[in-house]
């Protein structure tokens, strides 16, 4: 007899369709990857950063292919708050899956207005709070590296999400990612979303300069899917699950496989992202990964599965 598979995921709250979520940045405002696939099959889209006033990023050449994956220095470009309540919003509301915010700003305020504006939307079923953006001078990682910064701007920005979950998006560029894992559960976060890109440079050996204009840019995909394992599992033991926390699992995940390790690892669910530049529905394949995986195993419930790592 055939196992039936439960991939409905419970995550800070929220009841997902399965536990595979689109990463931000990687997927537009929400409804690009629409075309490509059956956006009811994901637990979630999350946006690309929202900021208060529209942001045009970093000079090009801001994207740049290498072994293993790509760095990106794209710098947060957006069409600002006011364009994205106008224009997306009403797209957000027909699309028949749970939407993440990712909010983004300069100073503390700037996040705080943001999520004020956004959190009556009923379309809007929760935040991503992007304060490890390897690639922007001002904001960004400044404040992923600060325990103190980051229960700061939790704090303020917790205040302002009424009911909705706010996930804290990790950096992994710090000395013990566990300590600012506590320090954005301790001042409210509802789940955390790690890892974020790695900084890194390419360098065009005929010119001696870097090829992208920002200099650096943030590393993704499989190159770094093996140190993302091992910090989530590293924040899921000593901090998240303690906390019943929740994690968001991302860095490098192409197939099932490579979302099965995070979700061993200790994550509920998984983000896809640098894949989807190659396979549009690399998420929808990734769902379906899971679901046959279970069924092989005999697992009725995915949730059996997380921080099952022996």
């Amino acid at each position: 007899m055939e196992t039936n598979v439960n991939l409905k995921t419970e995550f800070a709250g929220l009841e997902l369709a399965t536990p595979v979520v689109t990463a931000s940045g990687t997927c537009g405002y929400a409804d690009e990857l629409a075309e490509f696939m059956d956006v009811s099959e994901l637990g979630a889209i999350t946006t690309k950063s929202i900021t208060l006033e529209p942001r045009k990023g970093n000079p090009t050449p801001r994207i740049v292919e290498t072994c293993g994956g790509m760095l990106n220095a794209i710098g947060l470009a957006n069409m600002g708050l006011a364009q994205f309540q106008h224009e997306i919003i009403p797209v957000l509301r027909q699309l028949k899956t749970k939407i993440f915010v990712n909010l983004a700003g300069k100073t503390i305020d700037e996040y705080a207005a943001v999520a004020r504006a956004l959190s009556p939307e009923e379309a809007i079923d929760g935040f991503e709070l992007n304060i490890s953006c390897p690639n922007v001078k001002k904001g960004g990682i400044t404040f992923g590296t600060d325990p103190m910064l980051i229960r700061e701007i939790t704090a303020t920005v917790k205040k302002e999400c009424r009911n909705k979950p706010l996930m804290v998006k990790l950096t992994p560029v710090v000395t013990d990612i566990s300590i600012t894992a506590k320090a954005a559960i301790e001042a409210g976060a509802d789940a955390l979303s790690m890892v974020n890109t790695f900084t890194a440079m390419v360098i065009n050996i005929d010119k001696r300069k870097p090829v992208l204009a920002n200099r650096t840019g943030g590393l993704s995909g499989p190159a770094i899917k093996p140190i993302a394992v091992y910090l989530v599992n590293k924040v899921y033991n000593e901090v998240a699950k303690d906390a019943g926390i929740p994690i968001l699992g991302m860095g490098g995940i192409r197939t099932a496989a490579d979302a099965l390790e995070f979700i061993i690892a200790g994550a509920t669910a998984v983000a896809i992202g640098t894949a989807t530049f190659i396979y549009p529905n690399a998420a929808q394949q990734v769902v379906e990964g899971l679901r046959n995986y279970c069924r092989s195993k005999g697992i009725s419930d995915i949730g059996e599965l997380v921080g099952s790592l022996l």
